[in-house]
């Protein structure tokens, strides 16, 4: 235990250390380097360049030619730098004015003044961060955090988070915090681009099923105040964020057809923000994950999926077995014949293994059922984590060769019950 407190001060302080020098250049400045830093991380880091290409081809919404797929990815990637050099600038910084300015801070007050709370619904646009740094400049209220393990480094971002008179509440007092402070009203901010699985609601964001947390549509049905989605672009060193007209829950409803139509109604404003400027958001995380932690095991937990069936011979495999894996998954096959089976999933048909070599960036794990390993490379280096062939899995699970694919499957895939 005290070596893990020593390497979290140790990390504590590297970054601090780190940072201090770029607390000295101005925002403008550090958004230029943050670009360059994002190269790197583009071209060194292939695990974040995977992601963002992934989830950039995922959504839907957007049309992207392979080079404007490439071009968002690396400046997302500059982005996301930027927000993370901007941390030692902003533990110093006296006046968010000078840097962040709320174009209609009006649709908001005006409620407050009534004496009623506002539910703010925002995502990780630009540096998210400044939302709650501008609104409690100027407001009351609260918003839920996520704390990370190293506690020093999360006291710090705390300290930042906090300086303008707002309060961080942590994901398990959201609710009791929450209503308390619409009650008394306050606003509560509440980051809703996040994949959550354990919510059970599903609805399109950018094109493509999500889970989301129905919080902020929950309490505005169960308190009557408003939901006011929160939108931010960076521009030269400056912020600017612009709110939504509120939405107010009709209580004549039942909650189980009024939540998901006010969540919905909330991400829309969101879901236009980021196709107007796609750059500015954060597609490094898992925005369209689709099963909680312990059915499947790391590195096979992933939300598009191909499947390459060889062209010389009909597996004895029940395909459905993807799909009882993966159920709401984006599945893909890749198959010289025409699938028997109804899977719910894409088909591509191929007549030789060049076919299948396409310029596609969905797919995280391809599981490559050939015996042509340069098909696993193909998609290795667009956006696959992972493209294990049979021997593969025979190698990961020890089992005998004579093997049946289903349980080599099971076996490499699935936690043991």
């Amino acid at each position: 235990m005290k070596s893990k407190n020593l390497s979290h001060y140790l990390c504590y302080f590297a970054i601090r250390v780190a940072l201090y020098p770029f607390s000295l250049l101005s925002y403008k400045t550090l958004g230029a380097l943050g670009q360059k830093m994002g190269l790197i991380l583009f071209y060194l880091i292939p695990k974040y360049r995977k992601r963002t290409l992934s989830n950039l081809s995922l959504a839907s919404d957007l049309v992207l030619q392979e080079e404007d797929l490439h071009r968002l990815a690396k400046e997302s990637l500059g982005h996301l730098m930027t927000t993370c050099l901007e941390y030692g600038k902003l533990s110093s910084e006296k006046n968010i004015k000078n840097l962040v300015t709320c174009e209609n801070p009006s649709v908001a007050q005006e409620i407050l003044d009534q004496g009623k709370g506002v539910i703010f619904l925002c995502g990780h646009q630009a540096n998210w961060e400044l939302f709650f740094l501008e609104g409690s400049s100027r407001m009351s209220g609260i918003a839920i955090g996520q704390p990370i393990n190293n506690i020093p480094l999360y006291d710090w971002i705390l300290s930042i988070r906090q300086r303008f008179g707002g309060k961080i509440v942590l994901p398990k007092q959201a609710v009791k915090e929450g209503l308390r402070a619409l009650k008394q009203g306050r606003f509560l901010g509440i980051v809703g681009d996040q994949g959550m699985p354990e919510s059970g609601l599903s609805s399109p964001f950018l094109g493509r099923p999500a889970f989301t947390s129905p919080l902020s549509a929950l309490l505005s049905y169960k308190t009557g105040c408003p939901v006011i989605t929160a939108t931010m672009i960076r521009k030269e060193g400056k912020y600017t964020i612009h709110y939504s007209e509120p939405l107010f829950p009709n209580a004549t409803e039942p909650m189980e057809k009024e939540v998901p139509r006010l969540l919905q109604a909330a991400l829309q404003p969101l879901e236009k923000s980021i196709l107007a400027n796609p750059a500015e958001w954060l597609w490094q995380h898992n925005r369209w994950k689709q099963q909680l932690l312990g059915k499947i095991k790391k590195g096979y937990r992933q939300d598009a999926i191909a499947v390459i069936l060889p062209k010389d011979k009909e597996l004895s495999l029940d395909l459905k077995i993807f799909r009882d894996i993966y159920p709401t998954e984006l599945l893909c096959f890749f198959t010289p014949y025409p699938l028997k089976q109804d899977l719910k999933a894409e088909e591509h048909l191929y007549k030789e293994y060049s076919d299948v070599k396409v310029h596609d960036y969905r797919f995280k794990l391809v599981f490559n059922l050939t015996e042509d390993k340069s098909l696993s490379k193909h998609f290795l280096s667009l956006a696959a984590m992972k493209a294990p062939s049979i021997q593969d899995l025979i190698l990961e699970t020890h089992l005998p060769i004579n093997t049946p694919l289903s349980q080599l499957l099971k076996g490499a895939i699935l936690h043991a019950s």
